[in-house]
């Protein structure tokens, strides 16, 4: 075994003791030196300088592992995923500044530019029309401007996200709660796809890990780490998203909140952070001003994005598309709205459907893109 390769092997093998937490283990590095130098220290100075209890102490000792670290490298070289430890020189600069960065991470795809500006985007995984909007929009701003999108892929708010920053050409970054061989939900296989093509996607869990409640608050600490910044676009009261703001605040970035509706619950958590000092973010060029970042990629500063023009459309056409906005509307709206035919207004749809001016919704709901 190489030199690089041993090294890693004691990394993952202390990370893999079980009862040792990341600030314990990045403790006993700091104080004791190298993981081989760790293992090879006595129970009464592990107990001393890494503050371990006698039980974990004696672990780390007598090389208990929760699983086989040989096996462990074998199944993530197998997927083709590479183990970051916290002393490589690609793991992420800003994720290495938190109070409990992660001293093993599993990465898979195509690049995870360690110094790179990220910004997180999360949500309400049921986000309504308008909240999915609002993602893939700012999203696909924030890459046209060379800003990398960190989030956790799941349904709603995150997965508007990824695609909206793919859409721009710009890498993304997926953190996991579950192993790296797992893709959850079951949905996101195509997305995984896309994302380790163009970006990466990453966790701090063992290869096999299932997607466990608890770690998805463990984390969401990992979103806001990599991040200048978190973007909550839709969240209730109670939610993920403002665990992640809540990390966001205690990390030293800044937190960003999208408005919503006034009767939305969905915006209710937005909402309370605005009120708690949040900044209001409409657009990337919010985000920008307030990080006070520059666009890069040519992007000219302070100029928004230009609407589509729409393609050329019909006058039936045209009367359809005023009658939708970011609330879905039902289609017997839009029939006595027109006054039309039912058969004429679905085929109006269809079509406008096919061409990307709108999207339909279950129950017979369309909104406008």
């Amino acid at each position: 075994m190489s030199e690089h390769a041993q090294g890693l092997f004691e990394w993952l093998a202390l990370y893999l003791v079980p009862g040792l937490g990341n600030r314990s283990m990045l403790r006993l590095i700091e104080r004791i030196g190298s993981p081989d130098r760790v293992f090879r220290s006595p129970v009464n100075e592990l107990r001393r300088l890494g503050g371990l209890r006698e039980d974990t102490a004696r672990r780390v000792a007598g090389k208990v592992f929760s699983r086989d670290p040989e096996r462990e490298l074998h199944n993530a070289e197998r997927l083709d995923a590479r183990i970051l430890t916290f002393e490589d020189a690609r793991y992420p600069r800003l994720l290495r500044q938190i109070p409990d960065p992660p001293m093993i991470l599993y990465v898979k795809g195509a690049g995870l530019d360690a110094r790179s500006r990220k910004l997180a985007v999360v949500g309400s995984r049921g986000a309504t029309p308008y909240g999915l909007k609002a993602a893939r929009r700012i999203a696909e701003e924030l890459g046209n401007r060379g800003v990398d999108v960190v989030s956790g892929m799941a349904l709603g708010i995150d997965t508007a996200a990824h695609w909206g920053a793919l859409n721009s050409g710009a890498r993304t970054i997926a953190v996991l709660g579950t192993g790296i061989d797992r893709v959850y939900p079951r949905s996101g296989d195509r997305l995984f796809a896309e994302i380790t093509q163009k970006g990466a996607v990453l966790t701090e869990f063992p290869v096999g890990t299932p997607p466990e409640p608890r770690n998805f608050p463990v984390r969401n600490r990992v979103i806001s780490g990599l991040s200048l910044g978190v973007l909550v676009v839709e969240a209730a009261m109670r939610s993920g998203s403002l665990i992640t703001a809540s990390c966001a605040l205690e990390q030293g970035r800044e937190v960003f909140a999208v408005p919503g509706s006034v009767n939305s619950f969905k915006s209710r958590g937005c909402h309370f952070l605005l009120k708690q000092g949040a900044a209001l973010a409409e657009s990337a060029e919010d985000v920008l001003e307030a990080l006070n970042l520059s666009p890069v990629n040519g992007c000219c500063a302070g100029v928004p994005d230009q609407a589509p023009a729409d393609p050329d459309l019909g006058r039936a056409e045209k009367e359809i598309l005023a009658l939708l906005g970011d609330d879905p509307v039902h289609i017997d709206l839009l029939v006595r709205g027109s006054a039309m035919s039912p058969s004429s207004v679905l085929a109006l749809l269809t079509k406008m459907e096919l061409t990307g001016l709108v999207e339909q919704l279950p129950g017979k709901l369309f909104v406008r893109v």
